[in-house]
């Protein structure tokens, strides 16, 4: 209900003699009325508790209370009247004209359009961090590959488990699965992965915190990404053992990896973002590409949860090599499809 009003004398301030707050009123107040009580309506059981003749009266009502907010603040009516009429026209706009989504809706909006839309809107950023981790696992690929002593420097002994140029192939084949000592070696090969699956996914985390500081240490933390897994291809190949072992890492590791890329390319926008935020503040060139980055970093934790029940189940339960790379490309095949083909939304 509209608060009460002061007596007529106190509130006309007005030039023109004919016009009276309390005309002014009880011309117009039955409408603020119908309006009020037909929005508290909607807002308790939504659209289905109106008839379709009050669902026609919506429109007409909202605009007539936005003409009569309009006449009382050009006449300089009473605060309380101007605030009650603000507030109707408030709730009408966005109860009438407003966009009302339902929880659900809004998780599945937000898995159908809005993640792949933001993944798309960094698809630079991420070709520049996937070739950036290739470029760390080419250096320590290179460096084991011509001097094994380099591994020492890229995988901590303590977790490698004897997994270093010293391991026969036989005790290497076994960590991935195969051969007759592999019943022997599973226990090692569940600390190793964990190690690997935390350790990737802290330096994914970093790599999007830390991309405010002009995106330095995000392109660091990315080209260490890719140290340690070079080092372990170039031990596995130097033994023989290059296709089992990327086997043994794709499996999972077209997932991991995407995750850590795009990770990667979230802390790089807002970077780029404070560094160079064209005609905008940095504030709000940093904002803006937040936003984007969030939404992108709230499905890397989807991706690096899907990664870790590939490496915790898929990859214990799967011993075949062809398998695993068929898996690997599968999902690889998943996520491009998910993020890069266009929809129908994309299209209109």
């Amino acid at each position: 209900m509209p608060p009460a009003i002061p007596a007529p004398e106190a509130l006309a301030r007005l030039d023109t003699p004919n016009f009276s707050t309390s005309r002014f009123r009880a011309e117009r107040e039955a409408d603020w009325i119908a309006f009020e009580t037909l929005l508290g309506r909607l807002e308790r059981k939504g659209a289905k508790a109106l008839t379709s003749d009050e669902l026609l009266q919506l429109p007409s009502l909202y605009r007539a209370t936005l003409s009569s907010l309009s006449i009382a603040r050009a006449t300089s009516l009473d605060r309380a009247l101007l605030d009650y009429l603000e507030s109707l026209s408030m709730r009408g706009y966005f109860l009438i004209y407003g966009v009302r989504e339902t929880r659900w809706s809004r998780v599945r909006r937000f898995f159908r359009t809005d993640w792949p839309a933001a993944v798309r809107a960094l698809w630079k950023e991420t070709l520049i961090v996937a070739l950036v981790i290739l470029l760390g696992a080419l250096t320590s690929w290179t460096l084991v590959a011509h001097n094994p002593e380099w591994y020492f420097n890229f995988v901590p002994e303590e977790m490698a488990g004897g997994r270093d140029p010293r391991a026969t192939a036989e005790f290497l084949q076994a960590t991935l699965g195969h051969g007759k000592a592999a019943d022997e070696q599973q226990s090692g090969l569940h600390i190793f992965a964990t190690y690997l699956f935390t350790h990737n996914s802290r330096v994914s985390i970093l790599s999007f915190a830390l991309g405010f500081a002009f995106g330095v240490p995000t392109m660091m933390l990315e080209y260490y990404q890719g140290i340690g897994l070079g080092a372990m291809l170039a031990l596995f190949t130097g033994k023989g053992l290059g296709v089992d072992f990327g086997g043994w890492l794709f499996i999972h590791g077209t997932t991991e990896l995407f995750a850590a890329a795009l990770s990667g390319a979230a802390g790089l926008r807002i970077g780029t973002a404070i560094l160079f935020p064209g005609a905008r503040g940095r504030l709000q060139a940093a904002s803006e590409a937040g936003r984007t980055a969030g939404k992108v970093m709230v499905g890397v934790i989807l991706m690096l949860l899907a990664a870790g029940l590939l490496e915790g189940f898929g990859r214990q339960l799967v011993t075949d090599t062809l398998l695993r790379y068929g898996i690997g490309t599968a999902m690889l095949l998943f996520w491009l499809a998910y993020y890069y083909l266009p929809r129908r939304k994309d299209a209109a």
